[in-house]
């Protein structure tokens, strides 16, 4: 029953100076039901609108681990639910051997959520693991919510955050290939039969049974998908090329990698200055940032900003950043990130190992490093060395021990194949400057004829070198 509104501005005459307002007093008097919309009153203008979060329960299901490692992924469960923009109201974990085929959570369980939902006013149910199409119709007719799991969470997320035009893409790409599968009709509405005049004014040759709905959003759907992936791939050659143009120049490359909300953005910041967008939320970047820094001995090396990984990461999502996660794979050197503060940190280890495994990263070499130790406990801390005692522990927000992290990159970085020993004319500055850049000096004198090295280069450089080594053995004969 719709409650009217007493508002006394509504019926005073000296104050109604556009006649009866019919339209909007209606408007006014309006009430949703609880429950079922966190805004208080039916505001249609936007500008008047109040922000409202939409209000989640939290199911999870226990298989498997301890139960400090439910409550990890229940804690986990309910930041990305914040980090998407949602009010938790409650949480409910069901110990079980293997989830319900049905109802993910049993049938008994549902009841419960549902008794939940209706306490507490929640519009959304949020399950922590991937539902099947089944499980996703069933749980939404019982408990009468909308339902999403954590892949679509996650997906969400990721819309969210996404800047750039390859990010869009690889998101859109992800979403599409996890709807596909899961359209469903509600009410049969999908499973009408469009044919005929009915069909848009189809007409003749348009008349018969023809596709239904959902058959029709899926074609849809697969040909938005061939769109996407013919666009991923003009983009994935733009940085193919400019890989290309590393490689042959000889510049070693060091990607970040590391758990999501690690730190791996601010320890770029700290270590080249990069200036990226730095938040204390989950996936907050999604875009690879590639900056140049030079070492203490003068060569220069690049340094790659991914895109963070999680537990039980999508694997459509794994698919759609392949091209962008193939930065991980081409480097010369891994900056596995952990998060030393974090209360699972050997758990994020073990995560982000799996997913390098997946894409095919795990023959790069790998230097951990252990970040925030400024707000990490002491006993971690001891625990972490213990398990990975070659593990660099840093602070990116102070600065603590970015110097020694600095010293072991340029230790691990490849080096140079070749020695050359060459007198370089004072003409060939360039030379010079790519072994600067490009090699590692052993020794240089300054000559009359030129500069006098002693070096350690790649092929290529040795190559142009070469005359000059000639010239110089000539000299001393």
């Amino acid at each position: 029953m719709v409650e009217m509104n007493d508002d006394p501005y509504l019926d005073d005459p000296e104050d109604d100076l556009d006649g009866d307002q019919l339209e909007l007093a209606e408007r006014r008097s309006l009430r949703r039901v609880a429950g079922m919309s966190t805004q208080l009153a039916d505001i249609s203008e936007v500008e008047y609108r109040d922000l409202q979060l939409e209000r989640v329960v939290l199911v999870s299901v226990w298989t498997s681990g301890t139960q400090a490692d439910a409550d990890f992924a229940m804690a986990e469960l309910k930041l990305l639910a914040e980090t998407a923009g949602s009010e938790v109201l409650e949480g409910l974990v069901q110990r079980r051997n293997s989830p319900d085929p049905a109802t993910f959570v049993g049938r008994g369980k549902v009841d419960e959520v549902r008794e939940a939902v209706i306490a507490t006013g929640a519009d959304t149910v949020i399950c922590d693991g991937e539902l099947e199409p089944a499980q996703l119709r069933n749980l939404e007719d019982r408990i009468g919510v909308k339902v999403i799991d954590r892949t679509s969470l996650i997906l969400d997320i990721f819309a969210q955050h996404a800047k750039s035009v390859e990010g869009k893409a690889q998101v859109e790409l992800a979403q599409l290939q996890y709807l596909r599968q899961r359209l469903r009709g509600w009410g049969g509405n999908l499973s009408r039969q469009a044919g005929g005049r009915a069909a848009a004014g189809a007409g003749i040759g348009g008349r018969g049974p023809g596709e239904t709905k959902i058959e029709t959003d899926r074609r849809r759907i697969k040909t938005r998908i061939s769109i996407l992936r013919r666009r991923l791939r003009e983009l994935d050659e733009v940085r193919q090329t400019k890989r290309a143009q590393r490689h042959r120049n000889q510049v070693p490359s060091v990607a970040i990698v590391g758990y999501t909300n690690a730190g791996k953005s601010s320890l770029l910041n700290r270590l080249t200055g990069a200036g990226v967008l730095v938040e204390n939320a989950l996936f907050a970047t999604l875009d690879p940032t590639t900056r140049r820094t030079e070492g203490a001995d003068g060569r220069v090396y690049t340094l790659t900003d991914t895109v963070g990984f999680i537990r039980h990461l999508p694997h459509d999502l794994v698919e759609a950043f392949r091209s962008t996660l193939e930065e991980s794979v081409a480097a010369d050197l891994l900056l596995h990130v952990v998060d030393g503060s974090d209360p699972d940190p050997f758990g994020q280890v073990d995560a982000v190992r799996k997913v390098l495994g997946e894409i095919g990263a795990t023959g790069v070499a790998e230097q951990l490093v252990i970040n925030k130790i400024d707000a990490a406990a002491a006993d971690v801390l001891l625990a972490l060395r213990g398990r990975f005692p070659e593990a660099m522990l840093v602070s990116a927000r102070t600065g603590e021990g970015i110097a020694e992290l600095l010293v072991r990159i340029e230790e691990r970085l490849p080096r140079p194949g070749v020695e050359v020993r060459a007198l370089v004319p004072y003409a060939r500055g360039d030379l010079i400057d790519r072994i600067h850049s490009a090699g590692e000096f052993i020794s240089s004198e300054h000559t009359e004829a030129g500069t006098l090295v002693v070096a350690r280069v790649n092929a290529d450089l040795a190559g142009e070198l070469a005359r000059y080594a000639e010239a110089e053995d000539a000299g001393q004969h």
